[in-house]
């Protein structure tokens, strides 16, 4: 890595520095980019439910089920970059450059080592996970065919999620979301001639769904790449004078594992959910996959907050400053839960709307949209939960999540998604309120935590 004396990047606000100025100004300076970064990035997933809705209720639950384990992949790419941008925003908060670039440099090994194995799955276990649901084989069958294609083809996603990081975590969160803003309307102009072979293209189905973001991904990593060893963003990489460092990517690793961990819990907590709701038939399967797109695309902005607390608690308590890093944790958090209550509302009174755009099946309209509004009892609570994730990850202080994330899915979720509608009158409806539970009692455990400050201690 070359060593530079500043940031080198040339747009406007690269030279910023985070831990001085106003800390509302500053959070909203870095949030709203990755409020759109993020929604574009769920974008696709969304766009791909509603083309792949007009296939009909077995392709909805079969890329319902696969995008399991898609966001299980996922949830631990994002884990393991937890360790690299907390070191980068430490690094950057401290004034050292050279650090930063080193840390950024031995993720791409990380990375490298992780699409392997992703493609090693995708070839040969990708059939063997979906057949654990118990589904009928049409539905295995679609979801196959999904989950094929992102796993063999992962790489691309992993190496750009792994550039945006580094972009972000040095304090650039413009430049990610104009590549988002090129990748995702690729994706969403090519989606459909892919899945329903329009003019040239071949009718690919599910698995054209699948391609289309492979294809705008390593769109996205391309433009990621040149961006970053060219010095349009914060820090410049280069290979140059490249060497291995097992202790930088152990020190990676010893801070991503445990939010590796709590992201595959979280996503296993779905696995589990939807082996529950199987039992109740395709129309629930569907119902379900469609609220957790919902959900998704209503996340990303609390999400996008709490990711932009973590770098400015990061790079506060990099240049000593602890209360200045707390200070905005806490203004994030109250911000998210205006906007969630906020979304709480439209829910409640316009959920069967809302379905209607990926289905309008009345079936399947009536059972998501009761779905909604269970959930609505989580999400008023939950931007605490998403803003404290975050801002402790920032801090390089995993473990907590970790051990939250297990007592929650074990404790919490799963035994009341599995035994409500067994010793209820509930039914399907049951495993929602086990889902909603869940979610408050994960909130309440990230805010008592927080509030104790022992991760304002927490060295990396």
């Amino acid at each position: 890595m070359e060593e530079t004396a500043g940031f080198p990047g040339r747009g406007p606000g690269f030279g910023r520095d985070w831990t001085q100025g106003n800390i509302f100004h500053n959070l909203l300076r870095l949030s709203w980019p990755m409020v759109v970064s993020n929604s574009l990035n769920m974008l696709g997933p969304t766009i791909d439910m509603i083309w792949v809705g007009r296939l009909g209720a077995a392709s909805i639950a079969g890329v319902g089920v696969a995008g399991i384990a898609v966001m299980m992949i996922m949830a631990a790419i994002m884990g393991l970059m937890m360790g690299m941008r907390a070191m980068v925003a430490r690094f950057v908060g401290a004034g050292d450059v050279k650090g930063a670039n080193h840390v950024a440099q031995q993720a791409f090994v990380i990375s490298i080592a992780f699409a392997i194995v992703m493609a090693v799955i995708g070839m040969f276990f990708a059939e063997p996970i979906l057949g654990l649901f118990g589904l009928e084989p049409d539905v295995v069958s679609e979801g196959v065919a999904y989950m094929r294609v992102l796993f063999v083809g992962a790489a691309a996603m992993v190496f750009r999620m792994m550039a945006e990081g580094v972009m972000q975590a040095s304090g650039d969160s413009v430049t990610p979301m104009r590549i988002a803003i090129v990748f995702r309307l690729f994706h969403v102009a090519l989606c459909p001639f892919l899945i329903f072979g329009w003019w040239l293209f071949p009718r690919l189905g599910v698995a054209g769904a699948a391609t289309t973001n492979i294809v705008s991904q390593s769109l996205g990593l391309s433009i990621s790449l040149w961006i970053l060893f060219t010095g349009r963003t914060r820090l410049r990489l280069t290979m140059r004078n490249f060497r291995l460092d097992p202790n930088i990517i152990w020190r990676i690793v010893k801070i991503g594992f445990p939010a590796l961990i709590s992201g595959i819990q979280r996503t296993l907590s779905n696995f589990f959910v939807m082996l529950f709701m199987s039992p109740f038939g395709t129309i629930a399967v569907a119902a379900h996959t469609i609220n957790q797109r919902i959900e998704m695309m209503l996340f990303m902005p609390g999400m996008a907050f709490g990711m932009a607390s973590g770098v400015l608690v990061g790079q506060n308590l990099g240049a000593g400053q602890p209360e200045r890093a707390e200070r905005s944790a806490w203004l994030a958090a109250g911000l998210v839960e205006a906007l969630l209550v906020a979304c709480s509302v439209i829910i409640l009174l316009a959920a069967e709307h809302i379905v209607r755009i990926f289905n309008a099946d009345p079936g399947l309209v009536s059972v998501a949209g009761t779905f909604l509004r269970i959930a609505v009892a989580g999400y008023v609570i939950l931007g605490l939960m998403v803003v404290f994730m975050q801002s402790l990850a920032g801090a390089g202080d995993t473990v907590p999540t970790m051990i939250f994330s297990m007592v929650t899915v074990w404790f919490v979720t799963l035994p009341l998604a599995y035994f409500l509608p067994r010793i209820t009158d509930l039914g399907m409806y049951g495993v929602r309120w086990g889902m909603a539970s869940g979610m408050i009692f994960s909130a309440l455990l990230y805010t008592i935590y927080f509030r104790l400050g022992r991760w304002k201690r927490k060295r990396v």
